[in-house]
C-alpha cells in the first residue's frame, strides 16, 4: 500500500518506553544482544532465517530463564513465495506410558498415574536444535558455524545479566536448585546472578562450538547426544541414544482462519495456536470495533470467546495422529457460529466443550529486504524447564512432558514417540495471499490470548503494533478465573467483576501476561520496509538497518 494509506493510528495511548522501529531489515527479540546477533548475520549477507537462528542460539545464553539448548521450537516462514510451517517439538522417550509413571510414582485418587513436573521424567526429546538444522538446510545462506558465532562469544566472554531476566532467575532458584546439574550451571557463587552481574556459560559454549564444527545433527547422533543419554541413565531417566537418533522435526502446512479481510495462520496441533483461530472465528460474528477499545463490552466479549476456545482445545488437541476431531472441524464456520451464540454479553460463563463434527515461551521474528519473514519460537517451559542441565554441555532441558495426560481415555495420553499438547505458537498474518505480519506472544497459556488481543487491537481498532503490544492485557486461566494487568482501567476491571468474572490476581506482567514481538510489512514492495514492535514487558528490542 502507498505510504499515505497507513493501516494504523500512530499515536500510542499507553505508557511505554518503546517506539515503533522502521527499516528494511529487522530482528525483534526479547533481549538486545540476541537482536544484535541476528542483525550481524544480515550485515554479513545472510537472510531472515540466518538471523533467526543466530538470535535463537544467543537467547539460550542471555535468557536461560526461558529457553536453552534443550528447548523445543516452532516456526512459520514466508520464503518470498509461500508460507511454510515447522513443528520441532520433541517426542516422548520410547519407554514412557501411563504404566511407566504409575510404577515409578504411584497413582492419584482417581487411579491415574502421578508424574513429576521437573526432573528427567518431564523431559521429551529436545527439538530446537533439529529445528535450526531444518530451517538452515532448506533456507539458510550463511554457513551454519557462522550463525553460532555470537552465542559462542557471549557464552565464553560473559555478559551483564539483564534486569528482568535476573528477577525471574532469582525466583526460580528455590524450586530448582536441587535438580541435576542446575546449581552447577545457573548458581555461580551459590545464587542467581544479580542485574548487571557478569555471567559466563563456558560449558554451553563448548556445545555450540561442536554444533558449529560438526553441524546440528551432532546434537542427536554424536558426542553431544552421548552426553545427554549418559546423564539421563545416571539420573534414572528414560531417554536413550535411540530416542535422540530417531528424532526429526516435521514440515507442516499452517492452519488459518479469516478475520477482518486477513488470514491468520498458526501451526496445527499438537500446538495450541488453533485456540487463537477459534476465538477470532467467534469474534468475527460480532461488530467489536463499535465497542470502545478499553471498556468492558470489548474486553468481556474477547474473554468469553477465549473461554470457548480453551474449552475445546483442552478437550480435543493432542498429537494429530491421536485426535478425535480434525482442525478443520474445530474451525468450521457453522460450528463457530453456534459457539458464538453461547456468549451472554451481560454475564460471564464457564463453558463446556462443544461437539465440532460437521459430518465429514522465547519468541523472535526477523524480516529482510528480499521479503523473507520468519516467525520463530522456542521454549523450555515453566522458566528453566525441567531444571536438568547436562554437565559439561550446558544443555538445560525443557519439561514438555508435563503436557501429556495420564488418562488412557484422552487423545493426549502419554505414549512413547508421541508429541504432547504444546503451548508455544508462532503466528503469521497475510492478506490476499501476500505477507503482512510475522508475530508472536510468549507465555504459556497466554500465547493464543495474546495473539487474539493484539490482532483485534490492530485490525479492529487500528492501533499500531507497538501500541497493541503495550496495551493492558487479561489472561483466562485453566479454571476460567481471570488475571488482569495492573495497568487496565479500574472502571473496566470493576465492570468485569460485576458481570461475574472471577478475578484471581493482578500480578507480575512478565510472568502472567506474555511478551510479544511484531514485524508488519509496510507495503507490497519489500523495499519500503517494515515496522517492528518489541514488548516492554521484557528486556528486548527491535534492531534494524
Amino acid at each position: 500500500m502507498p505510504p499515505d494509506s497507513s493501516p494504523f493510528a500512530w499515536a500510542n495511548p499507553y505508557p511505554t518506553l518503546r517506539t515503533p522501529v522502521m527499516a528494511r531489515n529487522v530482528v525483534s527479540t526479547s533481549h538486545p544482544l540476541a537482536a544484535q546477533a541476528g542483525l550481524r548475520m544480515l550485515w554479513k549477507g545472510g537472510n531472515a532465517v540466518d538471523a533467526a537462528i543466530a538470535a535463537a542460539a544467543t537467547l539460550t545464553i542471555v535468557e536461560p530463564v526461558s529457553n536453552g539448548l534443550g528447548s523445543d521450537a516452532f516456526a512459520i516462514l514466508w520464503d518470498g513465495k509461500e508460507l511454510t510451517g515447522l513443528n520441532s517439538s520433541g517426542t516422548a522417550p520410547a519407554a514412557w506410558s501411563p504404566d511407566y509413571f504409575a510404577r515409578k510414582y504411584g497413582t492419584d485418587g482417581n487411579g491415574l498415574a502421578e508424574r513429576p513436573i521437573r526432573g528427567w521424567d518431564a523431559v521429551t526429546v529436545p527439538g530446537a536444535v533439529a529445528g535450526w538444522a531444518a530451517l538452515h538446510g532448506r533456507f539458510g545462506k550463511l554457513p551454519f558455524g557462522d550463525l553460532m558465532e555470537p552465542a559462542i562469544e557471549i557464552a565464553e566472554r560473559g555478559h551483564a545479566v539483564a534486569p528482568i531476566v535476573a528477577g525471574k532467575w532469582a525466583a526460580a532458584v528455590p524450586s530448582l536448585q536441587d535438580e541435576p546439574g542446575y546449581a552447577r550451571a545457573f548458581m555461580p557463587n551459590g545464587r542467581a546472578p544479580r542485574p548487571g552481574e557478569k555471567f559466563t556459560f563456558k560449558e554451553a559454549a563448548s556445545t555450540l562450538r561442536l554444533l558449529a564444527k560438526y553441524g546440528p545433527r551432532a546434537y542427536y547422533e554424536g558426542e553431544i547426544a552421548e552426553k545427554i543419554a549418559a546423564f539421563a541413565k545416571e539420573c534414572g531417566g528414560a531417554m536413550t541414544l535411540e530416542d535422540l537418533r530417531g528424532y526429526q522435526p516435521d514440515w507442516v502446512t499452517p492452519i488459518s482462519k479469516r478475520y477482518r479481510g486477513h488470514d491468520v495462520h498458526e501451526i496445527p496441533p499438537n500446538g495450541q495456536g488453533i485456540a487463537a483461530l477459534i476465538a477470532l472465528g467467534i469474534l468475527e460474528k460480532f461488530d467489536i470495533a463499535s465497542m470502545p477499545v478499553d471498556q468492558v463490552d470489548s474486553q468481556h466479549l474477547k474473554i468469553e470467546a477465549m473461554k470457548l476456545a480453551f474449552a475445546d482445545i483442552y478437550r480435543y488437541v493432542a498429537d494429530p495422529r491421536s485426535m478425535e476431531v480434525t482442525p478443520a472441524e474445530m474451525l468450521d464456520d457453522g460450528y463457530l457460529t453456534e459457539r458464538a451464540k453461547l456468549i451472554d454479553m451481560k454475564r460471564a460463563q464457564d463453558p463446556g466443550f462443544g461437539m465440532p463434527r460437521s459430518g465429514g515461551t522465547i519468541y523472535l521474528t526477523a524480516a529482510d529486504e528480499s521479503g523473507m519473514m520468519i516467525s520463530f519460537i522456542q521454549s523450555n517451559y515453566m522458566g528453566f524447564g525441567s531444571g536438568v542441565v547436562v554437565p559439561g554441555a550446558g544443555i538445560s532441558l525443557q519439561n514438555r512432558g508435563v503436557g501429556f495426560s495420564m488418562d488412557p481415555r484422552s487423545p493426549n495420553v502419554v505414549a512413547g514417540g508421541k508429541r504432547p499438547f504444546h503451548t508455544i505458537i508462532p503466528a503469521f498474518l497475510t492478506k490476499d495471499g501476500a505477507p503482512v505480519m510475522s508475530f508472536g506472544v510468549m507465555g504459556g497459556d497466554m500465547q493464543p490470548q495474546g495473539h487474539m488481543q493484539t490482532l483485534v487491537r490492530m485490525l479492529d481498532y487500528k492501533q499500531n503494533p507497538q501500541a497493541a503490544c503495550d496495551a493492558p492485557r487479561w489472561k483466562v486461566n485453566r479454571d476460567f478465573t481471570l488475571d488482569v494487568e495492573s495497568t487496565m482501567r479500574r472502571d473496566t476491571v470493576e465492570a468485569l467483576q460485576a458481570r461475574g468474572h472471577r478475578l484471581k490476581s493482578i500480578d507480575d506482567p512478565y510472568m502472567d501476561f506474555g511478551s510479544g514481538q511484531f514485524i508488519w510489512r509496510l507495503s507490497d514492495d519489500p523495499d519500503h520496509g517494515y515496522v517492528a514492535a518489541s514488548d516492554s514487558r521484557r528486556d528486548g528490542h527491535a534492531a534494524a538497518f
